[in-house]
């Protein structure tokens, strides 16, 4: 048998282990790595009597490498070679290699920070950059830094930067292991316009039977791509050849099934999620079918829901999943998009620490006494900003204090393999006596949804759910469901597990649910929601957010929801899963949360002022009612807000106000002592004028009611108030002896409109403010028409005025028109009356 590439340069790696605390090994797919490194250092005097941990990114992937590596050694799992992941584990006294899902190493570290009896930790595929291989990684090397400075490390990559990691780990050196691979035919298929990849991946299957040799493995974005090309290919032409899927949420046998070869001899087409990039090793594949697309989770710090994405496969991906066709012998891989667009791939995927939710990380590292990561060494720090969102959540579920440190429920919370959100309603659970539901509760929430949809939207009530888990299988599905039965066994198991380990019994058939709106609103509370008004299900969270159900809902009349599983979309999310809750369940949960609050607000619809006493949990109004008896200050201070917000000349100004305020702009334009009244002023010190003067006001309308004349006053001293008529007095005696009212409406420019025949016998103009502008006259005929406008009255006499005389004689010939209008008597008559 020929050696794997991996064994030509273990002498070398096991030698710069021997003289350095750390190693990275760089080496392709097929290399050898996965099963061979970590036995080859069994025998190294570093180890001692220690063991080593090699952690891998899947389960798949851990119970495969734990399985080969016995069974090279001639040994069952859990002697030598054991593995151990949430809710399974092999390994036994003699275990000297324990292979382990990356999550494991965080909660030993937690628990055991120095990790005493272990040697070396190995991180396989770590390119993969895993949150919990990064996590994992930086409790590590804290661990080494601070307690023990023997503890060995190797990260192994099939595609990294060797480089950073060498120097993350101190100028750790690198050993490079050449591939074992066969020349590989790349094909590009290009699909037809419109065409759904499902239907591209069939015609590609069908050719590839025909013309090529050895299995297929195809590589498909998800589970539900999967069951639809499985279902596809069960109606087509494919010979004697089986079809096995692949991803993660199969059972093992189910799993294993897709591994090795066929037993009664037939052609395998595997249908593999990106669980089958690396790590596994699917004996017989000859023929690599790539959809070229992959699906991960994106986070949203703003909101703190995370969607699953479908995004293009990266470069190095890509790469991958050509690999798989040459490991056996020439192969040949088809590429379902045109070749041109591999110049628009990224290279690589980007970290999962930059996207993930990160309540888990901010909870491990509280728990293993980091309260800020930038204490650790990261080769990508956590984003500050999603950090920070986590940071918020674990303090309002309690798990940390003010400063960052781990209480003694988040302690409780981070001992439980689950989300924090889910954690935390566990335990909160035993208070209600409600410790069963809340199992199978975090055990439907921590998977996939067990319906399935066949069509259009699902019911998203929860509720129906639980039934179904709880054995009423023979009831009808919800409209467009299918049951996922592979997937009810595992949230069962998963269940059961959770109750043994919170030491409850089992669930009941016939157990209550009547707690399953307040479970879920704990480990939810910002997704509490108020269904808004209307006749459409839309909902309004707590948070903020917009939400909706979509197609029929048994859930569409309820007044109050918690929704566990969003889209996150804009400007409204579509509501996946969600449970009713009863007000009184949302007031018993968030007690001290609901903030009550006196709102005094202007109200646009009635022009006046509303006072209400609202309940408030975060966006959501829980009671909302009319007070009788307001603070006068506070509606004071919104009649205010509305006043300035719509402007001081949309007030109804009295005319006698009015005419006040232009008085007051006409002196002030010709000294700059006196206040400014206009708009902008005044509304910039309606808060020194108005406002005293409002009184019990609450409409803008009952501003008419106010003394505004006294209120502008108030801007002046008592010098200008009594100065005011002087400089600009509301009427004028003219000659004829009649009092005229001076218009002010243009502060540049008062204006007083007087009969001509009245002013006869003025010689000069009147002057005002204090003699500082002139009287602009509109003189006016007997019909009160105007003939002439002047501010140089002996002008208009002396020139002028005789061309407007002729006019005037000719029109009015009952009137007289005097030839020297300086000495003539002036008259309010036709003719002046004689004494």
């Amino acid at each position: 048998m020929n050696a794997l590439p991996i064994e030509l340069i273990l002498s070398d790696l096991r030698a710069a282990l021997d003289s350095h605390r750390a190693v990275v090994l760089q080496a392709p797919p097929g290399a050898g790595k996965t099963t061979i490194v970590p036995t080859a250092f069994l025998g190294s005097p570093w180890l001692d009597d220690r063991s080593i941990l090699m952690l891998e990114p899947r389960r798949l992937a851990t119970r495969a490498a734990a399985t080969r590596m016995a069974s090279l050694r001639g040994e069952r799992v859990g002697e030598t070679i054991g593995y151990r992941m949430r809710g399974d584990s092999r390994v036994g006294p003699r275990t000297r290699v324990e292979v382990v899902t990356e999550g494991i190493l965080t909660r030993r570290l937690q628990r055991d920070p120095t990790l005493d009896d272990v040697g070396l930790v190995i991180f396989d595929e770590f390119h993969e950059r895993s949150l919990d291989a990064d996590t994992g990684l930086a409790l590590t090397l804290r661990t080494r830094s601070l307690l023990r400075d023997d503890l060995r490390i190797v990260v192994m990559s099939a595609t990294l930067d060797g480089a950073a990691v060498s120097r993350m780990l101190g100028d750790a050196p690198v050993i490079t292991s050449e591939g074992r691979l066969f020349p590989i035919d790349t094909r590009y298929v290009e699909p037809r316009a419109g065409a759904r990849i499902e239907s591209t991946v069939a015609s590609t299957v069908a050719s590839s039977l025909r013309n090529d040799t050895g299995d297929i493995l195809v590589f498909l974005p998800g589970a539900a791509e999967i069951r639809r090309v499985e279902a596809g290919l069960a109606t087509s032409d494919i010979g004697t050849a089986v079809v096995i899927p692949l991803f993660g949420a199969l059972a093992h046998e189910e799993q294993d099934a897709a591994l090795v070869p066929d037993p009664h001899g037939r052609r395998k087409i595997v249908l593999a999620t990106s669980i089958a990039e690396t790590s596994l090793t699917i004996e017989g594949i000859g023929v690599v079918i790539d959809a070229g697309l992959s699906r991960v989770p994106r986070f949203s710090p703003a909101t703190g829901m995370t969607r699953l994405e479908t995004i293009r496969v990266t470069i190095a991906s890509a790469e991958q999943r050509r690999g798989r066709a040459g490991r056996l012998g020439p192969g040949v891989c088809y590429r379902l998009w045109p070749e041109y667009e591999n110049s628009h791939l990224l290279a690589k995927p980007a970290p999962e620490i930059a996207a993930a939710d990160l309540a888990g990380l901010a909870l491990g590292l509280a728990a293993a006494g980091v309260s800020d990561p930038r204490e650790l060494t990261w080769l990508d720090p956590p984003p500050a900003a999603s950090f920070a969102g986590a940071v918020e959540l674990l303090r309002e579920l309690n798990g940390i204090d003010a400063s960052g440190t781990i209480t003694a429920h988040g302690a409780a919370m981070s001992e439980l393999p689950l989300h924090p959100r889910l954690a935390h309603m566990l335990i909160r659970a035993r208070a209600l006596n409600a410790s069963p539901l809340a199992c199978d509760l975090a055990a439907l929430l921590g998977d996939r949804d067990i319906f399935r949809g066949a069509s259009g939207p699902i019911d998203a009530d929860i509720a129906l759910r639980l039934e179904f888990l709880r054995g009423s299988e023979s009831r009808s599905l919800p409209f467009g469901a299918q049951l996922d039965r592979d997937g009810t066994r595992r949230v069962r198991a998963e269940a059961d597990r959770l109750a043994r380990q919170s030491g409850v019994a089992p669930r009941s058939a016939t157990a209550s649910i009547d707690h399953l709106g307040l479970l879920l609103a704990l480990a939810y509370p910002d997704r509490v929601a108020q269904r808004r008004s209307g006749t459409r299900p839309r909902f309004l969270l707590r948070n903020g957010r917009g939400a909706e159900l979509t197609g029929s809902q048994g859930l569409s009349p309820s007044q109050f929801l918690v929704a566990a599983e969003l889209d996150d979309s804009r400007p409204e999310s579509r509501i996946f899963l969600a449970a009713a809750i009863a007000e009184e369940d949302i007031r018993t949960a968030f007690a001290d949360q609901i903030e009550s609050e006196d709102v005094v607000e202007f109200d646009e619809s009635t022009s006046s002022v509303r006072a209400r006493r609202t309940e408030r949990l975060g966006a959501i109004v829980l009671r909302d009612v009319a007070i009788g008896d307001p603070n006068p200050e506070a509606i004071r201070v919104a009649l205010m807000r509305a006043i300035a917000a719509r402007g001081i000349d949309s007030l109804p100004w009295p005319d006698a106000a009015r005419r006040y305020r232009e008085r007051m702009a006409f002196v002030a334009a010709h000294d700059s002592a006196w206040p400014d009244v206009s708009s902008t002023a005044l509304a910039a010190s309606a808060a020194d004028w108005l406002a005293p003067a409002l009184g019990d006001a609450r409409k803008i309308s009952d501003v008419a009611a106010i003394d505004l004349v006294a209120a502008l006053g108030t801007l002046l001293d008592w010098r200008q108030r009594r100065d005011l008529d002087t400089l600009a007095p509301t009427h004028l005696d003219v000659p004829s002896g009649s009092r005229i009212a001076v218009d002010y409406s243009n502060a540049g420019a008062p204006v007083l409109a007087v009969r001509i025949q009245e002013v006869f016998g003025w010689t000069e103009t009147p002057r005002l403010a204090g003699g500082r502008a002139a009287l602009t006259l509109h003189l006016l005929s007997p019909a009160h028409r105007p003939v002439q406008v002047t501010q140089d009255l002996r002008g208009f006499w002396t020139s002028s005025y005789f061309d407007v005389r002729k006019d005037l004689r000719g029109r009015y010939p009952k009137h007289e028109w005097p030839e020297d209008p300086m000495t003539a008597t002036p008259t309010r008559r036709a003719k002046p009356r004689r004494d």
